[in-house]
């Protein structure tokens, strides 16, 4: 499975970024192969409005099946839960991390209860 990660830089070892709409970066991590690929989130990030729904789409075109987030708007997580992606809040440390806590079942996964406006 590909697994999306928000974060602050373009690197695996870059810090987590709280939103996801208007992260810096959004790292795909392919769990069969091991590799990492840097997306850069500017369009979305800049955006007037929509960009929860921008970098959904974003991932969605990619395959992933897992978002790794601080946070999420409630028009992104309806846009990714429509895409059959589960989120997951609370992802801290780097995007590295994130996987690792994922992968121990440290994050759990989000309702729509759970996405909030701007945090």
């Amino acid at each position: 499975m590909k697994i999306a990660v928000t974060a602050r830089g373009p690197t695996p070892d870059s810090p987590v970024d709280e939103r996801f709409g208007r992260a810096y970066w959004l790292l795909v991590h392919d769990e069969h192969s091991g590799a990492w690929e840097a997306v850069d989130n500017t369009q979305a990030r800049n955006a007037v409005q929509g960009a929860g729904i921008r970098a959904a789409q974003e991932v969605a075109s990619r395959g992933v099946g897992a978002v790794l987030t601080g946070v999420t708007g409630p028009k992104a997580y309806r846009a990714l839960d429509a895409a059959g992606i589960a989120v997951y809040h609370g992802a801290r440390g780097t995007a590295e991390d994130a996987v690792a806590d994922w992968k121990a079942g440290r994050l759990g996964r989000a309702a729509a209860e759970d996405a909030l406006g701007h945090p």
